[in-house]
């Protein structure tokens, strides 16, 4: 059966919204059980329900990525309340966008604590956690990173940085587990209609993602990137997608 991961566990990062809450709710339909991770525990929480309620299995554990402490701890409850752990994706991400000159750069701290030192921690943590597997053994790590990097552009230095980050760890990372069966894939969405762009509050940001969009025309919804996520984990153990490209049909860069 195509895209079956029944009996999989999977840890989500950013899992109150968008990207997150779509793969969520895509794994669970696969026959995933699904630990959830976001700080607005309100919402991972309706989330959980929510799959609950569809027949599925889902614990919410209210998490900031950021945090070291709690990272570890996400990894280590989901394995406990799941027991096992299958897949890890790391979805959480900041996107504050706008010039290099005259920065917040507050804002600069925040999209690496969470789009690479929560990404590295989850990580670092779940390695040992998916060694223990038994029958099958093995793991896959998804790291979501963006087109951002790939392409650099102006306005988005810092934010390519930490993606361009996310891509060359992966690599490296996959070439690290590789013997000890798990697997590694980046995916790297292009433009998606989540609430990433609202956290930017700079109106030339806003006025440009505005144009972008209307160039583009029909943009990426998160259940696009949900499928391919899904697809890349429902591989059978000899066969590692390491990277997934996806961008809307109107996208040229």
């Amino acid at each position: 059966m195509p895209n079956d991961l029944t009996g999989q566990a999977i840890a989500i990062t950013g899992a109150s919204s968008g990207i997150g809450e779509a793969t969520a709710l895509a794994c669970a339909r696969a026959g995933a059980s699904v630990a959830l991770a976001a700080r607005r525990a309100d919402r991972i929480e309706a989330l959980a329900a929510r799959i609950e309620d569809e027949g599925g299995r889902a614990v919410a554990l209210p998490t900031d990525v950021a945090d070291e402490r709690q990272a570890r701890v996400f990894i280590e409850h989901a394995y406990e309340k799941l027991g096992r752990l299958d897949g890890l994706i790391n979805n959480a991400g900041v996107m504050l966008l706008g010039p290099v000159e005259g920065a917040d750069t507050d804002e600069w701290r925040r999209m690496v604590d969470v789009n690479v030192l929560g990404l590295l921690y989850c990580t670092h943590a779940a390695i040992p956690v998916m060694k223990r597997n038994e029958d099958p053994a093995g793991g896959h790590i998804v790291n979501v990173s963006s087109v951002a990097g790939r392409h650099a552009s102006f306005g988005a230095a810092v934010y390519n940085f930490t993606k361009w980050g996310v891509c060359g760890f992966s690599e490296g990372l996959r070439q690290e587990v590789l013997h000890s069966g798990i697997r590694v894939t980046i995916i790297e969405p292009g433009f998606v209609e989540t609430e990433l762009l609202d956290h930017n509050t700079n109106p030339m940001v806003q006025a440009g993602a505005k144009h972008r969009k209307e160039e583009i025309g029909k943009v990426l919804e998160a259940d696009d990137i949900a499928n391919a996520i899904v697809y890349a984990l429902a591989q059978p153990p000899h066969v590692s997608i390491n990277e997934v490209l996806v961008r809307p049909t109107g996208q040229r860069t």
